[in-house]
């Protein structure tokens, strides 16, 4: 099961993309050592500024750009030829400029999700060698990104991630009450997509299926119902190299199956994550009264009206490791991981050779 997976100009020798993780969960250090391994390391754009020492409290925008481009330069340092992208939610409000400052780092891929990404081929025109990977959930928003930059930028991706907003971690691109009703399916929509791109293009995209894949059997199912690979995310979170505290790996290997639920985000999208401390979550900023200081998300209802809770910093609070106010995104499967382990470890179990029965 050692097949390569080719995103545009760009073959990894497994076909495993991991997933992002914003607010410095994957950055530098995990992206680094995936790409080593024989995947693609994503470095998550949300929040790469806070806790990077490049931001002094009045200068987060451009301590994002330059924190993105210092964790590219961090991942190439351990994997200097491997496959090393981004992770750039549309919702951010220095969207543009993240992926600009990607481009400039030396991203080789650049995903992003939360919002169509309409506008991707303009801002990486000058890059004509960089992937680009949208996150889809539906058949339908894989047709109106391949058509608006089909006939804007005479391009098409190089790969789309269909996620499942049943099973995968962090924001979804999902009305909450669509998810977990056991209407989704998605390798049906996996299929669907790369027959439309089959028929309309004449072309054969790579289709990664995203959410709830967790170990060897989860990827053989994957790639058995027509995926070209896989997107891995939340299994890599207790591992050596990931870049998030100590704590917040601990919060993952304590949490039980129905500690891990949904929240809706003042992104205005639904969130899964460990939910056994969503109160305590709200009342850090009732107690602090917290304001929104960053803007750094397009449209925000804790930025605008002060409810729910400020996202970002929320998560930051998680990845330094206070885990009592922190929220911790997470998939369905988190529950799962009983030990830190390393990258490596996770590769040989995925795709090394199977001892004969």
């Amino acid at each position: 099961m050692t097949q390569p997976l080719r995103i545009g100009k760009h073959i990894s020798r497994y076909p495993l993309i991991q997933g992002g993780m914003g607010v410095r969960i994957s950055a530098g250090s995990l992206a680094g050592h995936v790409a080593k391994c024989g995947g693609v390391g994503l470095v998550a754009a949300p929040g790469i500024a806070l806790n990077s020492g490049l931001y002094d409290g009045r200068n987060y925008f451009q301590a994002d750009a330059e924190a993105f481009k210092a964790e590219l330069a961090k991942a190439y340092e351990i994997a200097p030829d491997g496959i090393i992208g981004v992770n750039v939610m549309v919702a951010l409000t220095d969207y543009e400029q993240l992926v600009r400052a990607a481009v400039e780092g030396g991203a080789k891929v650049i995903v992003c999700g939360a919002g169509l990404p309409m506008g991707l081929p303009e801002l990486t025109a000058d890059h004509p060698d960089v992937a680009l990977v949208p996150i889809v959930s539906s058949v339908r928003a894989a047709q109106l990104i391949a058509r608006k930059w089909q006939k804007s930028y005479q391009r098409l991706p190089d790969a789309v991630v269909v996620e499942d907003p049943d099973t995968a971690g962090g924001h979804l691109g999902e009305k909450i009450e669509n998810i977990g009703t056991g209407e989704y399916d998605q390798y049906d929509t996996v299929r669907q997509v790369k027959e439309f791109f089959r028929r309309e293009y004449g072309t054969e995209i790579p289709i990664i299926a995203a959410g709830g894949i967790w170990d060897r059997a989860d990827v053989e199912h994957a790639l058995a119902e027509g995926a070209d690979g896989v997107q891995m995310a939340s299994r890599f979170v207790c591992t050596e190299e990931c870049d998030a505290d100590e704590a917040f790996k601990q919060k993952y290997m304590a949490c039980n199956q129905e500690d891990i639920g949904l929240i809706m985000s003042p992104a205005g999208l639904p969130g899964r994550a460990i939910i056994t401390n969503k109160d305590q979550i709200r009342q850090h900023d009732l107690d602090y009264d917290t304001s929104c200081m960053l803007g750094c998300l397009k449209k925000c209802t804790y930025k605008e009206t002060g409810d729910r809770f400020c996202i970002v910093s929320s998560l930051d609070r998680a990845q330094r490791g206070d885990t009592e106010t922190g929220l911790v995104f997470c998939g369905t499967n988190a529950w799962k991981a009983d030990r830190i382990t390393t990258v490596q470890a996770i590769f040989d179990e995925l795709f090394g050779e199977q001892p004969e029965a």
